[in-house]
């Protein structure tokens, strides 16, 4: 574990790793998972070491209102306000792909906070980082229309996962951007005709070219 530890958090402490090493679980959670809901309540601090992790809002009918996601190396900002404020969970968290976290014991995180100039700044940075990435969401949903929001989505996909051709299923992009999918199905089409993107077998797309305005 402290190799991994290392690996994706290099500017911690030794004595930090080691706290880490001793203290920490991994956990395994399988793709389709949540690792979070509505109305749950933080024991611990979630740090993602392989895979991904969309958080989302849902609405009492179900609809999912897609906010960010967690790569590795990340960590879950909201656990770690939750769990210090004992505040329930307003947001969801499902893992996308096959996932591994490391759970650190709220009682630790708080010491750390003081004990730990790197940990103290991870912490700040992880607010930072999802503060604006929320704010860049708000952003396209107030002031962009849908062609423009699933551009972004779309780039935002090929970025996180590093891969000019992904899986797309135009319901769950329907359901993040608050749309409905005969409205995605037609803008998908609109851009393969463009150019922008290639339609392939098995839901995959293949990204061309994608010019966020």
């Amino acid at each position: 574990m402290r190799e991994m530890i290392h690996q994706l958090f290099r500017d911690f402490e030794p004595e930090l790793v080691q706290e880490i090493e001793a203290n920490a679980l991994l956990k395994d959670i399988k793709a389709g998972e949540l690792l979070m809901r509505t109305g749950q309540y933080f024991r611990s601090t979630l740090l993602v070491v392989s895979g991904l992790v969309k958080v989302f809002r849902e609405d009492e009918e179900g609809n999912e209102y897609f906010m960010y996601y967690l790569e590795p190396g990340q960590a879950c900002a909201l656990s770690m306000i939750c769990a210090t404020r004992q505040q329930a969970s307003e947001l969801m968290g499902k893992a996308m792909t096959d996932t591994q976290v490391l759970t650190i014991p709220l009682d630790l995180m708080d010491s750390w906070m003081s004990k730990y100039k790197t940990w103290y700044y991870f912490v700040l940075e992880s607010y930072r980082s999802r503060f604006e990435e929320m704010l860049l969401t708000i952003d396209h949903i107030a002031f962009r229309n849908m062609d423009e929001r699933l551009l972004y989505y779309l780039q935002r996909q090929q970025k996180t996962l590093k891969s000019d051709i992904f899986q797309v299923n135009n319901t769950e992009i329907a359901q993040e951007l608050n749309s409905s999918r005969e409205v995605i199905s037609r803008l998908m089409k609109k851009l393969s005709e463009q150019g922008k993107i290639r339609v392939l077998k098995n839901q995959q797309v293949e990204v061309i070219e994608l010019m966020i305005p």
